[in-house]
């Protein structure tokens, strides 16, 4: 690979409009997510996917420059039309310090601050890196691994930004890069594939630990510690005990020859389901999907799946959802497709706790992927599909077999109508996934009918989708019809604050609706709660929609809190809402069953009933209690 310098950085006074600290610290929270990706697909991925995730960390949390109290402003760089200035002055630290970081060590000269290592973040024991997407990323990534720094920039700043190439060319020319144009001639050698820019792949935020090596741990905390008591005894001999049990007792040794670990691994002891099994069960759930696909015969492969699945080897990109299971079946599992979906040969296996998917591309085995998810009491809609790939920000889906259509809908044009999709042996035609960053413009979601009814599913980046409800939380009831659809369209894009947490199903309530100070029409206040298949890790949040706005904004959020579930079917939030006259007012509902809401801290106030308005000041903060009909205390969510 080509490498290309990166000049000395321009001065100070070719910058565009000043920024101070304050607002560039605001730029950097509110973009993190979107900077930490940025660092780690400009940043060669050679060291490898761990690192590159902690590198790409470190570059953006040290974007911002030493000397906070003595450096009141800080010249930016001109920001495009969409961009704030702090945002864009980021930006600029970032890909300046990732080109930076990418550049050789040379020998007799000082390396650069980017080419250190840093101190933080650390993380002992594990190693962290992105979730695996489709079959098309890995590829994207060989590419983007040819080109050089500035051109790998060039390209991420087109795709992830939407820069234009003059936009682009000034970006790097600040960055310090000697010969911009030349790097956007190499950029354009890499086909505009930008949207796979946006995926999971390339997410450093969403992470999944594994461990380290732990026998190469094991073997060498047991030599430190021989060491310390040959030390500490002048070299006296330690004597192992002979005779007796280990530590682990009775236990065969590792890799010992087991029965019922080797029927796990025998592709002959698989369970194969009837087609017509599902017809006369009792419960509708993964038992009784029969076994689908092209590749039922291919023992090889589902030896292959097995055998990564019980240990996946080092090159292995092993995903899973929280709260699951990272071990191999327990026994013999259920084989619910093995076949070709798109570039790559696919297993999908079914343990009776978790869902298994093991990937790999159709030339060879290398690049080979594990998913695991847990759906232990899957049943009906939560058991109607399974993400049998991703592609080029489609989704194909493997549904149930009780499942009679299937349609694409896009969630935030509830009036544009539902688009029938082809099933082909209860595969899908592929569908556009719902967005996984930047401009949230659609949400597409599967929708499946079965004999009970319509279901709406989202992909949330793991292998089940969530099924979206609608309704109080008592008695939540499916997004069907034209008011279901329409009470959900405003919130759709929140569902992205879910993904990647092992979401069971989120349930959308509209719990108040309040007449906004001088007549300026009727706010609707919903909570969504997203609820988990571990059971914790719920996220529940309140959100306001006020007259002419398309979405809502969120208001207040709670984690791993009973607030908007069916043990606690209540909720309190409350917002700071500015008038067209100018003047500043703190909204706050609570559902029906609230008496009375009282503000305290940076807004005094009291109010009957479960609305309150009253005056506030730009910027103040107020703490909500409320009182139930029943007298029980509530508090607002934060």
């Amino acid at each position: 690979m080509q490498s290309q310098d990166v000049a000395p950085r321009p001065p100070a006074s070719a910058a565009g409009p000043v920024v101070d600290v304050e607002q560039a610290e605001a730029a950097l929270v509110e973009h993190y997510p979107r900077l930490v990706r940025l660092a780690y697909l400009v940043l060669p991925p050679g060291p490898g996917r761990g690192r590159r995730v902690m590198t790409a960390h470190a570059l953006v949390q040290r974007a911002l420059p030493r000397g906070r109290a003595s450096t009141p402003a800080i010249p930016a760089q001109s920001a495009g039309q969409n961009d704030d200035p702090g945002y864009a002055l980021v930006r600029l630290q970032v890909v300046r310090a990732a080109l930076e970081a990418g550049l050789p060590l040379r020998r007799r000269a000082w390396p650069r601050r980017a080419q250190l290592p840093s101190a933080l973040p650390r993380v002992w024991g594990l190693k962290l890196f992105p979730h695996s997407g489709g079959a098309d990323e890995p590829a994207l990534e060989q590419e983007l691994s040819a080109l050089t720094g500035p051109a790998r920039a060039a390209y991420v700043l087109r795709g992830l930004d939407g820069l234009g190439d003059a936009e682009v060319r000034r970006v790097l020319t600040a960055a310090g890069v000697a010969d911009p144009a030349a790097a956007l001639r190499e950029a354009d050698g890499v086909p505009e594939r930008h949207r796979l820019l946006q995926s999971a792949e390339f997410d450093a935020c969403a992470l999944q630990a594994r461990p380290t090596d732990l026998l190469r741990r094991r073997q060498h905390t047991r030599a430190a510690l021989a060491a310390a008591a040959a030390l500490a005894v002048c070299g006296a001999l330690v004597a192992l005990p002979g005779g007796g049990w280990g530590r682990d007792g009775a236990a065969a040794p590792v890799y010992a020859q087991n029965p019922a670990a080797e029927a796990a691994l025998d592709p002959g002891k698989l369970v194969r389901v009837g087609p017509a099994a599902w017809k006369s069960a009792t419960r509708t759930g993964f038992a009784v999907w029969p076994a689908r696909g092209d590749r039922l015969g291919d023992t090889a492969l589902l030896r292959r799946a097995l055998a990564v699945w019980a240990r996946p080897g080092e090159k292995v990109r092993v995903s899973v959802t929280p709260g699951t299971a990272a071990g191999g079946p327990p026994g013999p599992p259920q084989l619910l497709y093995a076949g070709t979906v798109d570039n790559a040969r696919v297993v999908i296996l079914y343990d009776g706790l978790r869902i298994a998917r093991y990937a790999e591309p159709k030339e060879s085995t290398a690049g080979a992927v594990l998913d695991l998810a847990r759906v232990d009491g899957a049943t009906g809609a939560g058991a109607a599909a399974v993400v049998l790939g991703r592609s080029d920000g489609n989704v194909r889906y493997l549904t149930a077999p009780w499942v009679k259509r299937t349609a694409e809908r896009d969630l935030l044009e509830p009036d544009s109508g539902a688009m029938d999709l082809t099933v082909t042996d209860g595969i899908t035609a592929p569908l556009a996934g719902p967005a996984a960053g930047g401009a949230c413009t659609s949400w597409n979601v599967l929708q499946v009918t079965d004999s009970s009814g319509t279901h709406l599913l989202s992909d949330l980046g793991e292998l089940v989708p969530a099924r979206l409800t609608a309704g109080s939380p008592g008695d939540p009831r499916e997004v069907a019809g034209s008011r279901a659809l329409h009470d959900w369209a405003p919130y759709a894009c929140s569902l992205g604050a879910v993904r990647a947490r092992g979401v069971r199903s989120v349930n959308a309530w509209r719990f108040a609706e309040q007449p906004l100070p001088g007549g300026a029409g009727t706010a609707d206040w919903v909570c969504t709660r997203a609820e988990t298949w571990r059971g914790d890790g719920t996220r529940a949040l309140a959100q306001i929609r006020t007259p002419g706005g398309r979405f809502a904004s969120i208001a207040a959020k709670a984690d791993d809190a009973p607030a908007c579930g069916p043990r606690d079917p209540h909720a309190l939030a409350g917002v700071l809402w500015k008038a067209k006259s100018g003047s500043w007012y703190l909204l706050a509902a609570g559902d029906g069953d609230t008496a009375s809401i009282r503000a305290t801290g940076g807004v005094e106030a009291t109010a009957s009933g479960h609305l309150l308005s009253a005056r506030a000041k730009q910027g103040a903060q107020a703490e909500l209690a409320g009182t139930l009909k029943d007298g029980r205390s509530v508090q607002g969510l934060h």
